[in-house]
């Protein structure tokens, strides 16, 4: 019988209720929302707004001082919420030190006019973004069982599409100015977030030494880079696709192709989410994760593919749309395989800052990319490339030796 706290115990794990793995999705949802309308939609605009033709050289330089921002503040929280949660103290008061530093980020973006001032509000909401992700994923790790993480993996697909409607609904909206956009998302973001950080802390319980997974050094680093080569792709679209499709369409202007990719973007995001759930429960029952990475990888190389070669909007659009169903299945699964592999339940949030340097070096290495191998009018060259390097991610997880 399920208790009052939703918890049920099944041999020596705790089995959580379907109520509580849903409110850890859409918290991290709400960490999603925080970035992806902003960085997708908004900071493209604005970059052109400020920088003209010159914007791909502005916007790489924007994301990548982002980046490093990014990957030193999730290990530093992470690592905080760490000592928190040791001292007793939790790690979801870390996780509301976020949402404030979120809403000031928010304002310093909104006031940036020139080159320089739009750099440095990004470092700041890029270090108020990780504040939030950073124990937000730790909670995940500490508070549901392995057993269940095919499952709460495959939901957190759920956050690439509800970022996508909510950045949709903020264009259809017409919302006046930057401001109110900003306001509107930090508002969904509090919605999402707030009740995870509601309920008290009810850690899963911990795997006897005996039986618990383990991988040799040389597996770990291999599942890390797995991820690393396919979330480059990742970040190359999230950031460039607006421009991408400027340059299939040079007819619409960028401010002009937001509303269009907003819908396709929640579409195509929205369309994997019962796919993942569904993928990750098999897994979970099967006790095998490796033959869903490598497929979904395969399925997000064809997409970029697809993009390289496209040459009409309705293409591009069909071609990101099957990337986003590899891409979303690839990273939700392996969200749960990675964190079944961390080595010690009192660093998770420093260990998880370490993993998410798969999604924040992408950020370094994906515009330097672009850079090189795009023009205004030609992503093709890397399209092409992207395709491999995912293609690659998903080969190399056959590698793993200790893990199905």
């Amino acid at each position: 019988m399920e208790r009052v706290t939703g918890e049920q115990m099944t041999g020596s794990a705790t089995w959580r209720g379907t109520g509580f793995i849903l409110l850890v999705a859409l918290a991290n949802a709400g960490g999603v929302i925080a970035f992806l309308p902003l960085l997708s939609l908004l900071l493209p605009v604005r970059i052109a707004e400020i920088a003209g033709e010159a914007r791909i050289g502005l916007f790489t330089a924007t994301v990548i001082a982002g980046a490093l921002a990014a990957s030193i503040a999730n290990i530093a929280f992470g690592w905080a919420s760490d000592r928190s949660r040791a001292r007793g103290g939790g790690r979801r008061r870390w996780a509301a030190l976020g949402l404030v530093l979120l809403a000031l980020s928010f304002v310093a973006v909104a006031v940036a006019a020139t080159p320089a001032a739009i750099i440095v509000a990004i470092i700041l909401f890029q270090v108020a973004v990780n504040a939030l992700l950073a124990p937000l994923f730790a909670i995940m790790a500490d508070e549901v069982p392995g057993a269940q993480m095919g499952v709460a993996g495959g939901l957190i697909a759920l956050g690439s599409p509800l970022a996508s409607a909510v950045g949709a609904a903020m264009i259809a909206l017409a919302l006046p100015g930057d401001g109110a956009k900003l306001a509107f998302i930090l508002a969904m973001v509090l919605i999402c977030v707030v009740p995870l950080l509601r309920l008290p802390p009810v850690p899963a319980a911990v795997i006897p030494a005996a039986t618990a997974p383990r991988l040799a050094g040389r597996d770990l680093a291999v599942a890390w880079l797995s991820r690393l080569l396919v979330q480059i792709a990742g970040n190359v679209l999230s950031l460039y696709l607006v421009y991408y499709f400027v340059s299939i369409d040079p007819g619409l202007s960028a401010a002009r192709q937001v509303g269009p990719i907003g819908q396709l973007m929640t579409i195509a995001y929205l369309l994997p989410l019962p796919v993942a759930v569904l993928l990750g429960r098999w897994s979970d029952r099967v006790g095998r994760r490796k033959p869903f990475l490598v497929a979904a990888a395969a399925l997000a190389a064809l997409g970029l593919l697809g993009l390289a070669l496209a040459r009409d909007w309705a293409m591009a659009a069909a071609a990101f749309a099957l990337y986003a169903m590899g891409s979303s299945v690839f990273l939700s699964i392996h969200s749960g395989f990675a964190m079944q592999l961390l080595p010690s339940p009192a660093h998770r949030g420093r260990d998880l800052g370490l993993i998410n340097l798969t999604n924040t070096l992408p950020a370094l290495i994906g515009p330097a990319l672009a850079w090189a191998l795009s023009t205004p009018s030609d992503f093709g060259p890397v399209m092409l490339l992207l395709a491999g390097l995912t293609a690659a991610g998903g080969a190399l997880v056959i590698a793993i030796r200790h893990q199905r």
